[in-house]
């Protein structure tokens, strides 16, 4: 593991609003011998899709084992923001590299994983406080609003999106996107809700039973915890940023956890929003490498994400806080007397790939990953379990393309490697100013 113990044992679940407003799941530990057609590890968006596909779609006896409860990684912890994304490379690169082609599959594959976390709510009846689709992306300097007007279509400028309900003390300019580009929900009610949803299809899942060894054994594997061991001859692990790279040791050194960070205030009073101005639900983020990532939740509270840190120390996390929400006031000045009621953080999973991987561990027959959803993982690790999961009952072409890359290992030391490029990204995006 790259971080210290603080954000990463199971026991100390994070300070967040979500867990703080909705109530969970409580899975039993492993105890003696069970067997499963597919074991996965990681009770996560990704883990409890393939669950699911596996069982309504395959009928194979399906056991999920985590290291905590339903939710406490990064599925639980994130920003709610149901949207496009799960890869660091875009469309016209991938078109370049490896084809116009991978490109459209990856751009419906998109699509689809909005699609299915809508068509997962309505399945299953989880009330996951979804709010007004589309997604408002904004431009922090004069330099990024004027790519951004080179982009054509819907341009904002401030007034416009002071009119839309959007005004902010920092944005130059903004692309407000359609219903297609997705909605904001409740990450912990989306997770525990796929979790309930699971136990009634008859998916057997075990909380508290983190995974010390696996091992290849007659007719598949073993997964062995404090409490027990379970035999399946296929195991799909979906982890992400929280992934125990020695299971398996080919994982090592391919991945980057990166801590990302989120704040969230009392509710706001309506004289507060009327005087900022910012009276929409919509999910926001801005164009900075170490980006912002905000929206108006649907109890009138405030939630503010920022990239960065590089230790779970708490004099670590406490100094990104103070910086976080001095940008918070700098962008929501009329919001500068809302108090932080609740913050935390987590992990996203980058590859050098830049891609997420679907597919199986190179010389260990039956063994298969899903994780890397680069920050963006609410669809993409939706779809990509249910992908997953058709890959390992036999559909290996079922993931797209992209993801069917198996991702090389980082070639420097990950953490020195991962503050030179924190630094260089400030060092292009500058300081965050208001806007004159």
């Amino acid at each position: 593991m790259l971080y210290e113990p603080e954000g990463l044992d199971p026991a100390r679940w994070p300070d967040s609003y979500w867990r703080a407003s909705h109530s969970g799941v409580t899975c039993p530990p492993l105890a003696g011998r069970a067997k499963a057609d597919v074991a996965i590890i990681g009770a996560g968006y990704a883990g409890l899709n393939a669950a699911l596909e596996l069982v309504e779609q395959h009928g194979a006896r399906v056991i999920v084992v985590d290291a905590a409860q339903p939710g406490w990684g990064a599925s639980g912890r994130n920003g709610g923001f149901c949207c496009k994304g799960g890869a660091r490379i875009e469309g016209p690169a991938i078109g370049r590299r490896l084809g116009a082609g991978v490109a459209e599959e990856w751009a419906a594959f998109q699509r689809a994983a909005i699609e299915r976390v809508r068509d997962n709510l309505d399945r299953y009846a989880i009330d996951a406080q979804a709010t007004e689709p589309g997604e408002l992306r904004l431009a922090s300097t004069p330099r990024e609003w004027r790519a951004m007007q080179r982009e054509g279509g819907a341009v904002m400028d401030p007034r416009a999106l002071r009119e839309a309900g959007f005004d902010t003390a920092v944005y130059h300019g903004g692309i407000l996107g359609g219903p297609e580009e997705g909605f904001g929900l409740h990450p912990y009610a989306y997770v525990t809700g796929l979790a309930g949803a699971a136990l009634d299809a008859g998916v057997t899942i075990h909380g508290d039973s983190p995974v010390t060894r696996l091992d290849p054994a007659p007719g598949g594997w073993v997964l062995r915890t404090a409490g027990g061991e379970l035999h399946a001859p296929r195991v799909l692990i979906a982890t992400n940023g929280y992934s125990d790279e020695r299971l398996p040791r080919w994982l090592s050194r391919r991945i980057l956890p990166a801590i990302s960070n989120i704040m969230v205030t009392r509710p706001l009073t309506g004289d507060e929003i009327q005087a900022q101005g910012w009276t929409r639900q919509v999910m926001a983020y801005d164009e900075r490498l170490m980006l912002h990532y905000f929206r108006l939740l649907p109890d009138n509270r405030f939630l503010f994400g920022a990239r960065g840190g590089l230790s779970f120390r708490p004099a670590s996390v406490a100094a990104f806080a103070r910086r976080s929400r001095a940008e918070f006031d700098m962008i929501f000045p009329a919001f500068r007397n809302a108090e932080t009621e609740y913050e935390w953080n987590g992990l996203v999973c980058l590859t050098a790939s830049l891609a997420p991987y679907i597919g199986p561990v190179p010389g260990a027959a039956g063994l298969w990953l899903a994780l890397g959803w680069h920050g963006n993982g609410v669809a993409a690790a939706s779809e990509g379990g249910r992908v997953a999961a058709r890959a390992v009952m036999g559909a290996p072409d079922a993931p797209p393309a992209l993801t069917r890359r198996p991702p090389p290992r980082f070639a420097l030391p990950r953490k020195p490697a991962l503050a030179a490029g924190m630094a260089l990204a400030g060092l292009v995006d500058g300081r965050l100013r208001p806007r004159p």
